[in-house]
């Protein structure tokens, strides 16, 4: 039985002759959800708004289910205390379907960034740091070689104020997906006002749909890893004070030909940032190192001082080949269309990075200026409209 239950009654219990799991549904829960969700059991947010008040980690066997219009909100941590997040380990699953009309949204009380860690889900799909590695945040493990390993269901719902910060080097995310398989449905996501990266993929194989980056203070998207996913419908915005990067993409920053290489499919992406004047930090829409390929197709950029940044020697031959390319690209106030970089030939005196060749990477895109993007240019797209805020 889940810990944060041992001491609490069961409203309802149901066991079927199938194996099923046993289903906890317990109002007690509302105002103190965390703890585990065991081998064997199927948690139940059934209506209403429920207080995530520490980590809540679904285990192997353990299912966690949450009913559309259901709101988890985050409480507010002191210094010490247990962060909040929502964890999937691998062969657990998370099976949360809202609607249109009645999303999921996983929020906080404070409503401030960082107020809370986001989700993390892992899998058993392919990476390239290894069989298996321990997630920088959680530290459960992830990878494997199920391609189609299935951590369950998100779909209409949104994701507010999460990414906090043990350290430069250690952020949640909004939605961590670690060796993610394909089995797994991504659909109808939001990711607001988070202090890190809205979607980060490391590894896996997972496909997606339907995904809106609004207003997070680092990157919209991010992947590393080896991942290799179908995508359709991405709409990423920046606010007018923070966000960096569009997309920001590696394959293995140790081994930038580690297997599998990073080579996602993205198809009808908008990706607007903050302006394309000068003194921004990260103020590419899209920057593709270490040796990533991508095929992605229907693209509106606005609002960038660089539309594409490649780098390294791989990168740079992948654009050569054909394997990093974007086609049918419309640049709407973007000061330079490319730009790219050879690998470093070393460090200087001091220890630093020694620049690396400038190089002519035009070829990685084409130009069409009648491509729509995620659906209507920099406009919101019809299919975000309804269940989405700040658009």
């Amino acid at each position: 039985m889940l810990a944060l239950l041992a001491a609490t009654p069961i409203v309802f219990t149901a066991c079927s002759d199938n194996d099923d799991p046993i289903d906890i549904i317990d109002n007690d829960i509302r105002n103190n959800l965390k703890g585990e969700v065991k081998s064997g059991e199927n948690l139940i947010l059934e209506n209403g708004t429920y207080k995530l008040t520490g980590p809540l980690i679904v285990r192997a066997g353990g299912k966690l289910t949450i009913k559309a219009g259901v709101i988890v909100e985050a409480t507010p941590f002191q210094d010490g205390e247990e962060i909040r997040y929502i964890a999937v380990a691998q062969e657990g699953q998370v099976l949360a379907e809202g609607t249109k009309e009645k999303p999921i949204v996983f929020t906080a009380t404070n409503k401030t960034q960082q107020a809370w860690g986001g989700i993390v889900l892992c899998g058993k799909a392919p990476i390239n740091k290894g069989n298996t590695a321990n997630a920088e945040v959680s530290g459960l493990p992830y990878g494997g070689t199920a391609e189609n390993d299935n951590s369950g269901i998100l779909k209409y719902a949104r994701i507010e104020y999460s990414g906090y910060s043990y350290s430069s080097e250690k952020e949640f995310n909004g939605l961590s997906m670690f060796g993610v398989g394909k089995g797994t449905t991504i659909e109808y996501i939001q990711v607001h006002e988070g202090s890190d990266d809205g979607f980060e993929w490391f590894g896996g194989t997972v496909d997606t749909k339907y995904l809106v980056a609004t207003a997070n203070e680092d990157d919209q998207f991010d992947w590393t890893e080896g991942w290799n996913g179908t995508n359709e419908n991405w709409y990423g915005k920046e606010a007018s004070s923070k966000g960096n990067r569009g997309i920001e993409a590696d394959n293995n920053s140790n081994n930038h030909l580690a297997n599998p290489i990073s080579n996602p499919t993205i198809k009808n992406l908008t990706l607007i940032g903050r302006g394309a004047g000068e003194g921004l930090a990260e103020p590419q829409a899209m920057k593709l190192r270490v040796g990533t390929k991508a095929q992605i197709d229907n693209v509106v950029l606005s609002a960038w001082s660089v539309g594409f940044d490649v780098e390294h020697n791989e990168g740079v031959g992948y654009v050569a080949d054909g394997s990093l390319k974007v086609t049918n690209v419309k640049f709407d106030n973007v000061v330079t269309k490319s730009k790219g970089k050879k690998t470093s030939p070393g460090k200087d005196a001091d220890g630093k990075d020694i620049p690396g060749e400038p190089v002519d990477v035009s070829a990685i895109f084409t130009e069409n200026d009648a491509a729509t993007g995620a659906g209507a240019g920099t406009a919101t797209p019809e299919w975000a409209k309804g269940w989405t805020v700040g658009l």
